[in-house]
């Protein structure tokens, strides 16, 4: 069973943290993926659409693909509610101490 490209085209991208179009392309062409220039921006755009990276323009010719982080967002309330269910559950043992 063989990986989509764009699973590897993405792989490439999260390797690098951050690089540009150029050096993607190269770097697949060197990995044995030819593509053909629409090919490579439709994948482009098709990840960008999925929020997975973003890609900006550094010159006419040139653009720069950058990884996009999601950090979860962290809920004060839950993390409360999570600390307080532990606390009283070690509580729940009688005769043990911390």
């Amino acid at each position: 069973m063989t990986i989509p490209i764009r699973n590897t085209v993405f792989d490439k991208i999260k390797d690098a943290k951050r690089l540009t179009d150029v050096e993607l392309f190269k770097s697949l062409v060197k990995d044995g993926h030819a593509l053909a220039e629409d090919r490579f921006n439709k994948i482009l755009l098709d990840l960008e659409i999925l929020g997975l990276i973003t890609v900006s323009w550094i010159t006419k010719d040139e653009r720069r693909i950058e990884i996009v982080i999601a950090e979860k967002p962290v809920d004060k309330i839950k993390e409360q509610v999570k600390e307080t269910m532990e606390s009283d559950y070690e509580a729940s043992f009688p005769g043990v101490d911390k």
